[in-house]
């Protein structure tokens, strides 16, 4: 750390910038990691007195967090898998925008999704086997998803249990298709997908100067900030407001988005050109936020629908969907062709921008002696692998993380299930201890140190 703090009141966790609005409605914004947070050598919260009691409390081990990041549809395999094992691999076109990540990362290959069998039309199936590791019920899955199985665990202390984020305002398809969160047998828990219904759910309740973006809800939370930061030392008083300047930052931008960016088309509408790439950065940013003040440790994130058929007019292709684009009975050359594979390479590759991005954002908040991404585990995932023929084995997958007992910097292929992975990740990683997973039936070795 680049302040120690040794004698000076320390600052809690717990801590949060209280206002109330002219309607009379409460405000309480959370407070990003500060240095008086922490012991003296930043490896833990610093002990601090009970409140009830007044007696010294004992250090508490900074709080892992987990993220489930999917998108919809399969991948290009011979772009996206890489030729290579181990550590000397190169990056495929596919993965090309984590080579600044790349030792912090661990790709995988060769993973099952063994229970994608049985009814559904090959997504729902599928996806219904990745998320829960259960059968589809025609409806949906036959019990909870891997996020809320490890939020059971470790999210009840925090003010979310868990948090469902996507992307993409999509309506085609069914419940298997629009949700990945699933609290137990057909119970889907919806992505939040609109930024500023995130946001408000986040910092306050709405009120209409700032529904508009004609106010700042820090304008409530002003004077008890200024009065924090009398106490808080220099490099604090800074985070305090980088934290704060964030916040407003991101109120401009959510401002900034165009009128009726909120409005879902419907399944037959054929003008899906909405900026995808931008609403994906600020559901990121309002994730990390959520992070960074401790309101969640669990976050599932759905940058596109199952069985997507998102448009990129960013990329340049408009003349069809992502799913379209998958199949040889697409609009075009489906994925078997020159120009379905091309098509399908320059689509995962933006998906993979999206979680740099998110990596990027973690690692840029300071958390004790290191950061939010060194206590943050993430595992990228498809319903599928090759994506014409709704290849349920080989899958690829991806592992992030900054902790020490995850092996990164590599790629390795697996002999194993999405079960294996989640299990290992969650126990061995993540600490949440959910000792098991329908599909799970081991413990994968290779990705762990």
């Amino acid at each position: 750390m680049s302040q120690v703090i040794t004698n000076r009141l320390r600052t809690s966790r717990r801590s949060l910038l209280k206002g109330m609005t002219a309607a009379g409605a409460r405000i309480a914004v959370g407070l990003p990691p500060l240095v008086s947070m922490f012991n003296s050598i930043g490896t833990a919260y610093a002990a601090t007195p009970d409140a009830a009691t007044g007696k010294p409390g004992a250090e508490k081990a900074i709080e892992t967090r987990f993220v489930l990041w999917f998108n919809g549809n399969g991948i290009p395999e011979r772009y996206w898998i890489p030729a290579e094992g181990g550590p000397d691999y190169e990056l495929t076109p596919c993965l090309a925008p984590l080579a600044a990540w790349r030792k912090d990362v661990h790709v995988l290959s060769g993973v099952d999704n063994a229970a994608a069998s049985g009814k559904g039309n090959g997504h729902t199936n599928s996806m219904s086997g990745l998320m829960t590791g259960t059968d589809f019920t025609g409806r949906g899955p036959s019990g909870p998803s891997i996020d809320q199985i490890i939020a059971a665990k470790i999210g009840g202390d925090s003010r979310f249990r868990s948090l469902q984020i996507g992307v993409a305002q999509e309506s085609f398809g069914e419940s298997m298709q629009r949700n990945m969160s699933w609290a137990g047998y057909e119970r889907a828990l919806p992505p939040e997908m609109i930024p500023h219904r995130l946001f408000d759910r986040l910092f306050g309740a709405q009120e209409e100067g700032w529904v508009n973006r004609k106010r700042s809800i820090l304008d409530t939370v002003l004077a008890d900030a200024s009065e924090l930061q009398k106490k808080l030392p220099t490099e604090d008083k800074a985070r305090v407001d980088e934290h704060l300047s964030g916040i407003r930052d991101l109120e401009r931008s959510i401002a900034g988005l165009p009128p009726g960016y909120e409005k879902v088309a419907p399944p037959d509408f054929d003008g899906d050109m909405k900026d995808w790439p931008r609403i994906a950065k600020l559901q990121s940013d309002l994730l990390v936020q959520a992070f960074a003040t401790g309101q969640t440790r669990v976050a599932s994130y759905m940058l596109t629908k199952c069985q997507s058929i998102t448009r990129f007019p960013w990329l340049g292709y408009t003349s069809a969907r992502h799913h379209d684009y998958t199949h040889a009975e697409g609009k075009i050359s489906g994925a078997d062709g020159t120009e379905g594979q091309r098509v399908m390479r320059d689509i995962c590759r933006w998906h993979v921008e999206e979680f740099a991005y998110l990596v990027s954002k973690l690692e840029s908040v300071k958390e004790g002696d290191g950061n939010l991404f060194d206590h943050t585990s993430l595992i990228f995932a498809h319903e599928h692998a090759e994506a014409n023929p709704h290849k349920n084995y080989g899958l690829a997958m991806i592992v992030a993380g900054g902790s020490p007992k995850l092996a990164r910097g590599s790629h390795t292929k697996v002999t194993g299930t999405v079960g294996d992975v989640y299990v290992t990740v969650a126990d061995e990683v993540v600490g949440a201890g959910i000792g098991k997973f329908p599909t799970a039936t081991k413990k994968l070795g290779a990705i762990l140190t």
